[in-house]
């Protein structure tokens, strides 16, 4: 899960953006203070997020050494032209690692300058932990910025746990590796590094947090994540940073949410719902993966096939995660979306199985999201026999169909006449439906083969 061995290079067409593409963003995302299930950027309205995200999108990543660079503002156009608002802006700690007997592959710039005296173990002058690498930091803002400008938030992961724990050569190259920097700085077990064992590395971790925080504060498009995949010994050092962050932000002009997401391995998803964090990403447990539970307020969720696959998805995926009350997100590969083939250690870089058609579907939901007041609507299985249906009873309802088949929805306390509408799941094309009356349980079946969305609205609304 997490990350893969592998770090793919963009290519994507590049794509004119409208002023009225782009949505603009109020204020930093809190918590809806009505429906905690969700964000909001004013106070009333919700801010549906949904977005693609790839290894490489703040670092370079790849076989050479330095790796090919790559293309942030061409990876922005192809956000937008899928009508996704969301990223998580990728982590890499070592630079360089190796997944067992895999090729080896690099990573660049750092948090740190290289300053030595004497090489560290990849051949390179030392680290030194204590002076900051502006070039990483600078590059960091640049890309906030960019995507503010497109109206897309950015969730920026300060610790990556993935690498560390599965990849040997990934611990032998870290910058906090006792032979690779010269502070004399370094851990007993590798663990340490994301457990209170050890002050000093606290203490240096803690002052690169404030560090990031620093450079983006002004902005209102953050989010911060606080480490991926680090396993279940990670908990309480993961609590630890949350309240940092929320500590440090408090003293600062702007507050951001801070997320926590599944701890593999073993992590549990109590863990994240107990944790300080705002919003969380789960494990398949629970039925994340093919039936996820209702969203019950207790944290905004996040449900990212990054932690249910590593690589995998499909479109009615997203539109459970969507009518059952979360906010959904693809851990992409992002290769060859034009005739240029894309290749890495001499192989063909090929996308995931159904990548396009998961993107899609993410960018209708959101499409259909704007359309309604999500902020009045709850996740409510009983009203709809398919059991994927968000709803306001009475005003309005959005119900999922998988496979064709009929729906029936239970409009009995509801007054009035609601105008019906089909949705294409992944192409997003609309066909009108008959006024349906309510007061009673009413059947209806899509005018189109497969799956499909509906929509109920009240004529009196």
């Amino acid at each position: 899960m997490g990350i893969g061995a592998i770090a793919f290079v963009a290519a994507f067409p590049t794509h004119e953006v409208s002023e009225a593409q782009e949505r603009k963003i109020k204020g930093p995302l809190r918590v809806h203070p009505k429906n905690p299930r969700y964000f909001t950027d004013d106070g009333k309205r919700v801010v549906y997020l949904t977005g693609s995200h790839t290894w490489s999108n703040l670092q370079d990543m790849g076989p050479s050494d330095p790796p090919p660079a790559f293309d942030f503002n061409a990876y922005l156009d192809f956000l937008v032209k899928h009508n996704h608002n969301f990223i998580r802006l990728w982590r890499w700690e070592a630079p360089r690692y190796r997944y067992g007997q895999g090729a080896v592959s690099f990573c660049e710039p750092h948090p740190w300058l290289r300053t030595g005296p004497g090489l560290a173990r990849d051949g390179k002058p030392k680290f030194d932990l204590t002076k900051f690498n502006e070039a990483y930091f600078k590059r960091l803002r640049q890309r906030v910025e960019s995507a503010l400008k497109r109206g897309i938030f950015v969730s920026i992961m300060l610790f990556e746990g993935h690498c560390l724990q599965f990849a040997d050569e990934g611990r032998e190259f870290h910058p906090f590796h006792p032979d690779n920097n010269i502070n004399g700085i370094g851990w007993k077990d590798w663990r340490d590094y994301y457990t209170l064992a050890n002050p000093k590395i606290l203490e240096l971790q803690e002052a690169y947090v404030r560090k990031v925080i620093d450079t983006v504060n002004d902005l209102d498009n953050v989010l911060y994540e606080i480490c991926n995949e680090a396993g279940g010994y990670s908990t309480e050092w993961q609590y630890h940073m949350i309240r940092f962050v929320k500590s440090y932000e408090a003293k600062k002009r702007k507050q951001h949410p801070v997320g926590m997401t599944f701890q593999y391995q073993g992590g549990t998803n109590a863990n994240l719902f107990n944790s300080p964090a705002d919003w969380i990403s789960p494990n398949p447990e629970g039925g994340y993966r093919d039936d996820p539970p209702p969203n019950d307020g207790r944290k905004v969720v996040l449900n990212d096939t990054d932690h249910l696959w590593g690589e995998g998805g499909n479109p009615q995926w997203v539109w459970k995660t969507f009518t059952r009350g979360h906010y959904p997100l693809f851990m992409d590969r992002i290769v060859a979306l034009t005739s240029k083939i894309v290749t890495w250690a001499g192989r063909k870089a090929e996308d995931i199985p159904g990548a396009e058609e998961i993107r899609k579907a993410m960018g209708v939901t959101r499409k259909v999201a704007e359309r309604v007041d999500l902020a009045a609507m709850l996740p409510l299985p009983d009203l709809a026999s398919t059991r994927y249906c968000l709803a306001e009873p009475g005003k309005q309802y959005i119900v999922y169909v998988p496979s064709g088949s009929e729906v029936t929805v239970n409009l009995t306390d509801a007054k009035g006449k609601f105008k019906a509408e089909w949705v294409h799941p992944i192409e997003g094309t609309t066909e009108s439906g008959d006024i349906v009356e309510g007061g009673s349980m009413q059947t209806l079946k899509p005018p189109f083969e497969g799956d499909a969305v509906l929509l109920l609205l009240s004529t009196h609304s």
